[in-house]
């Protein structure tokens, strides 16, 4: 049997490639009470070797640590970690296996996964669908039935033959304006 190397990834017992907790936690910015409670709690459990007894060493893999950093983010946004546990296992009841794969974004109380640009599912509520509105888009649109509809001047119609005040230190308006009064 090979000695395996203290730093860098490990290779599990299906020759994935694994990463031990230290190397995780420096990885992630998280620390190693962190991961063993996450851990134990099964809120992130390493993929590639769990934990069997005294002695073994957790494997997590790439995957693991971009879930890891998630949770991290979420916590450093200020989301309770109750509220993370719930929004991800609102994930796993779904099916989702890839915590990896999906999008997720917070107002830094709930947690909301994003399906598409369309789509967004507040996954504290029971994946209660919500939607967003995307302000370029209403631009765009605003732009589009306004370039066939009428417009009128800010300062209102002005009478004919009246001229318009102008505006306040605009001196060449004003002197426009004498000479078209006198």
């Amino acid at each position: 049997m090979h000695e395996q190397p203290l730093e860098g990834p490990l290779v599990g017992e299906d020759g994935e490639v694994g990463y031990r907790g230290v190397t995780a936690c420096q990885a992630v910015g998280i620390s190693y009470r962190q991961l063993d409670y996450w851990a134990r709690t099964t809120l992130v459990v390493p993929s590639v070797r769990d934990a069997t007894g005294s002695g073994t060493q957790r494997l997590y893999s790439f995957r693991d640590l971009v879930v890891l950093k998630v949770v991290k983010r979420l916590l450093d946004a200020g989301v309770s970690l109750q509220n993370i546990r719930r929004a991800i296992e609102t994930l796993r009841s779904r099916g989702v296996d890839d915590l990896a794969e999906i999008t997720l974004i917070s107002d830094g109380t709930t947690v909301y996964e994003c399906r598409s640009p369309e789509e967004v599912v507040d996954l504290l509520q029971g994946g209660q669908g919500v939607f967003g509105i995307a302000i370029g888009g209403a631009f765009k649109e605003i732009q589009g039935s306004l370039s066939h509809l009428p417009s009128e001047p800010a300062a209102g119609p002005q009478p004919v033959g009246v001229p318009a005040e102008p505006a306040e230190g605009d001196e060449l308006a004003a002197r426009r304006a004498r000479r078209r009064a006198g």
